[in-house]
């Protein structure tokens, strides 16, 4: 008898979202895929038209909190649990700028969407994935997270990314006496719009290295949960 799993990805219509997307549908996953814009996604399309009833499109808009709680509430409608979830999706604002050229309205946006929305996701998700069958939290971080590491501008992505990884530690402690397996996860610099055509990473490897984790085949003996995609540690 085939167990249904169902998995939540937010901003699964591009990238290393999109990849997820496809990849977990290889795996017999039903997707409840969180974008902006669902009735204009083309990448979603073709996986549509590929395996046919496996993908459920949620508006979401990480950005805005009214919107998410729309699309907990709407996941709840369509599901009884959910067996993964994986915060996708981020914004990378005021890259290059200096303290003293920092917009903090962008600052602001940066936590929002990088660092409350997942809190805010796994708030209200948290009772479907209660009900899930071996769950696992996946949180998509970055090395410019860490403290040691990060580029020496790019504040706003790193402190939110930082903010991340610790709300994963404390956030891992919290469920694993549920049996729920929650990381931060490095996917490294992959060929994506965020990380540009010069990166060296594919984000199919990445996808693929990240659903082992999701899946338990890879054995992970960190003692923290900011792991990389292949889920070896990462330095604080």
């Amino acid at each position: 008898m085939t167990v249904e799993r169902n998995i939540f990805i937010t901003g699964a219509n591009r990238g290393l979202g999109y990849q997820l997307t496809a990849e977990a549908i290889q795996r017999g996953y039903t997707v409840y895929a969180g974008v902006r814009s669902p009735d204009s996604c083309p990448p979603l399309d073709s996986l549509d038209r590929e395996a046919p009833g496996r993908i459920r499109r949620i508006e979401l808009d990480t950005a805005d909190e009214g919107s998410m709680r729309r699309a907990c509430a709407e996941l709840s409608a369509l599901t009884p649990s959910l067996d993964a979830v994986i915060n996708n999706a981020a914004v990378l604002l005021e890259r290059d700028k200096t303290l003293e050229e920092l917009d903090f309205d962008q600052l602001r946006l940066s936590f929002t969407v990088n660092t409350f929305g997942p809190m805010y996701i796994i708030q209200q998700l948290l009772p479907l994935i209660y009900k899930g069958n071996r769950p696992t939290i996946i949180n998509i971080s970055s090395e410019a997270g860490t403290i040691l590491n990060a580029f020496a501008t790019n504040y706003a992505y790193s402190m939110s990314k930082t903010a991340l990884n610790m709300f994963t530690e404390r956030l891992r402690y919290y469920v694993k006496d549920k049996g729920i397996e929650a990381y931060a996860v490095h996917p490294g610099w992959m060929k994506t719009d965020m990380g540009g055509a010069e990166a060296p990473g594919d984000p199919l490897e990445t996808a693929r290295g990240i659903m082992d984790i999701v899946d338990r085949k890879t054995s992970i003996t960190s003692k923290i949960g900011f792991i990389n995609y292949q889920g070896k540690p990462m330095p604080l």
